[in-house]
């Protein structure tokens, strides 16, 4: 199991890593999955856009990009997170940054695990789930 986190024209770290590798790996178990790699790249929105056209040809900023690479049970992935997009959700939904970026690292867990959230009503699932494994580890890991 390797969980990897790296940043790309911002300087970002994760200052409870431990923490965060448990707690990911709980998750990834929980769903019945062990964790492969996971690669996490902090960036900014111009990063995330540039990602978002190169690779999806999607022409607007997002919060993370999601590159599955699972193996059978076995979840692996590139995941790409933009620190500014997740300040501005989390003051537009008016929560805490902290709570908002461990949402969204959680999020790309979640869509390894198969999860979509294209549809309604796959949308309403995933954001259970997020809420689940955000209370359920009381986690607070940024």
């Amino acid at each position: 199991m390797a969980i990897n986190f790296f940043s790309e024209e911002i300087s970002f770290k994760p200052k409870n890593v431990a923490k965060l590798k448990a707690w990911l790996k709980e998750v990834a178990a929980e769903e019945g999955y062990q964790i492969g790699t996971l690669n996490y790249v902090f960036c900014n929105d111009e990063y995330i856009l540039q990602a978002n056209k190169q690779y999806l040809q999607h022409d607007y900023y997002t919060d993370i990009i999601t590159f599955d690479y699972t193996n059978k049970q076995k979840i692996s992935g590139d995941l790409i997170v933009s620190i500014d997009t997740v300040s501005s959700n989390a003051e537009m939904f008016g929560v805490d940054a902290n709570h908002e970026l461990s949402r969204v690292v959680v999020h790309g867990v979640l869509h390894l695990c198969g999860y979509k959230d294209k549809q309604p009503e796959e949308e309403v699932l995933m954001r259970e789930k997020e809420n689940y494994y955000l209370n359920k580890f009381n986690v607070t890991i940024f």
